[in-house]
């Protein structure tokens, strides 16, 4: 397991770092402290044992927030993100679990019930599962939706469009006409003299008719 120090020290952390690393052993991948934060990477596997133990054992009685991030080049492409609360030291914690597409994390809804709901949103944008959520389902996203919009190689138009359609009296579901490889971005703005013809100024060639 990994222990650093960064400088300054802050107070709210002074201690800390040797403490967890002593209760969580090998439970623990590593702890950093940096920025005023310390950051405990957990083992995935272990990941409910050390939490149960840094919400019991070191007072981080809240669950704040599930967050995911997407690392598309590393073989562990998913950080699992929890931030906790300790209502009593007054001190936050962030500690992180890696997994890959096919890896589930246990689910931490055994500790703290709405962790249900915060699980449910990391599956539906970046396809994490959850082992043990009883109701891992899509939170955010329509019914049928396909695919996970925080991919870092999810299509910025998606897959699918939806229109209301006249000769059907409802909301239909069609592929997306604009392909993600024929999008091009050169970043200059169309307000600061673009070099080239927008679509549609075309039009306004010559005046009006």
């Amino acid at each position: 397991m990994t222990v650093l120090h960064s400088a300054p020290r802050y107070v709210a952390a002074e201690g800390l770092v040797e403490a967890l690393a002593a209760s969580l052993g090998d439970k623990a991948v590593s702890i950093v402290e940096a920025h005023g934060e310390v950051i405990v990477t957990l083992v995935r596997e272990q990941a409910e044992a050390g939490l149960r133990i840094l919400r019991d054992a070191h007072e981080y009685q809240q669950l704040m927030e599930i967050a995911g991030v997407d690392y598309p080049d590393r073989a562990e492409r998913f950080e699992v993100v929890y931030c906790l609360l300790s209502v009593t030291r007054n001190h936050r914690l962030i500690v992180k679990v890696s997994t890959d597409e096919a890896t589930p994390v246990p689910t931490v809804t055994t500790l703290w019930p709405v962790a249900g709901w915060l699980e449910r949103e990391v599956f539906d944008m970046y396809g994490v599962v959850f082992a043990g959520n009883l109701d891992l389902r899509r939170i955010l996203t329509d019914y049928g939706f396909e695919g996970h919009p925080f991919r870092k190689d999810f299509p910025l138009t998606g897959y699918q469009e939806l229109r209301y359609s006249n000769e059907l009296q409802r909301v239909v579901y069609e592929p997306v006409k604009l392909a993600q490889d024929l999008r091009q971005f050169d970043f200059m703005s169309p307000w600061e003299g673009a070099d080239y013809v927008l679509p549609g100024d075309e039009k306004a060639e010559g005046g009006a008719k």
